[in-house]
C-alpha cells in the first residue's frame, strides 16, 4: 500500500491555513499539522517528520518564512513550497537562498497547489535516490537524544532545541525560544568557576568548530552545575553562507569522569 504524503502547513492566516488543509485532504493528502510561526515550524518540521511543507513567506513572531526554511532545509532537508501575496525581485532572491521546491501567489487554485504539490514530491524523492549522504532519519536522532542539542542564529538566540534541552535546563518553550542561550546557562571552568567565553561570537568569526571538554561544567538558572563537554560548530548554506551555530552539550558520567583523571 503506497504511503500517503504527509504535509506539513506553517500559515498565520487561520482561515487560509483551513483552506490549504480542505484543498489537500481533498486530494488525499494527510496534514502533520500546522502552526503559524517561523520558530515553532523547525521544532514541528523535527518533531513532525514531514514529506513536505507548505509555507507562507510573512508570519508572525520575529522569523518569517524564508529564514525558516534555511533553517529546515540545510538541517532536514525537507522540501518546501513557498507561499506569498507579494512578489518582487528582492524577495524572490531571497526565496531562492532557501531552495524552494515551488513558489505560489496568492490567491491560487486547489489545482495549482495540488500541482506543485504533486511536483515536489516527485523531483524530492528523484535527489533523494540520488544523493548517497541524505539525511535520513537526521530529525528523529536530534529529537531522541539524550545531549542538549541547540541552533542558534549568528547572534546567538536560541531558533531550535530538542526535547532534552528543556529536561537538562529545567525551561519552559517561551524561556527557550529566541531567547539568547547565555539567558539559559553559562559555562564555566570547573576547576576555577570561571566563566568561559561565549563560543558564539569565535565560530561566526573565524568559521571553525570550538570545543570545551576538560574541566568544563554547564550551570542552569536554577543553579544546578553538572560537568559536560561542549560542542560548537558552523551551520551553512550549499552556497557555504554561514546560518547559525549548532550546540551540542554532552552531560558527562562519573565513569568518564574517572577516565579522565586517570589519563
Amino acid at each position: 500500500m503506497a504511503k500517503i504524503p504527509r504535509i506539513l502547513i506553517v500559515e498565520d492566516d487561520e482561515i487560509i491555513s483551513n483552506l490549504i488543509s480542505l484543498m489537500l485532504e481533498k486530494k488525499g493528502y494527510a496534514i502533520a499539522g500546522k502552526t503559524g510561526s517561523g520558530e515553532d515550524a523547525i521544532r514541528k518540521a523535527a518533531e513532525l517528520e514531514p514529506d513536505l511543507i507548505v509555507m507562507d513567506i510573512n508570519l508572525s513572531g520575529q522569523m518569517d518564512g524564508i529564514t525558516a526554511a534555511r533553517y529546515i532545509f540545510q538541517l532536514f532537508h525537507f522540501p518546501i513550497i513557498f507561499l506569498t501575496a507579494l512578489c518582487d525581485d528582492n524577495l524572490l532572491e531571497r526565496a531562492k537562498n532557501a531552495q524552494p521546491y515551488g513558489y505560489l501567489i496568492k490567491p491560487f487554485t486547489d489545482r495549482e497547489l495540488t500541482s506543485n504539490v504533486e511536483l515536489a514530491l516527485y523531483n524530492h524523492d528523484i535527489k533523494k535516490k540520488h544523493l548517497d549522504n541524505y539525511p535520513i532519519g537526521l530529525p528523529k536522532k536530534i529529537m531522541e537524544l539524550l545531549d542538549v542539542i541547540m541552533l542558534t542564529d549568528t547572534k546567538g538566540r536560541i531558533i531550535f532545541f530538542n526535547p532534552y534541552a528543556q529536561r537538562f535546563l529545567e525551561l519552559s518553550d517561551s524561556q527557550l525560544l529566541m531567547t539568547h542561550w547565555r539567558d539559559a546557562m553559562m559555562f564555566i571552568n570547573d576547576q576555577t568557576g570561571e566563566q568561559l567565553e561565549d563560543p558564539i561570537p569565535d565560530v561566526v568569526r573565524q568559521q571553525l568548530v570550538v570545543m570545551h571538554d576538560f574541566n568544563t561544567a554547564v550551570v542552569t538558572t536554577s543553579g544546578k552545575r553538572r560537568k559536560a563537554s561542549i560542542t560548537a560548530r558552523p551551520v551553512k548554506d550549499d552556497k557555504n553562507n554561514l546560518l547559525g551555530v549548532f550546540l551540542h552539550i554532552r552531560e558527562k558520567t562519573l565513569d568518564q569522569i574517572k577516565m579522565a583523571k586517570m589519563k
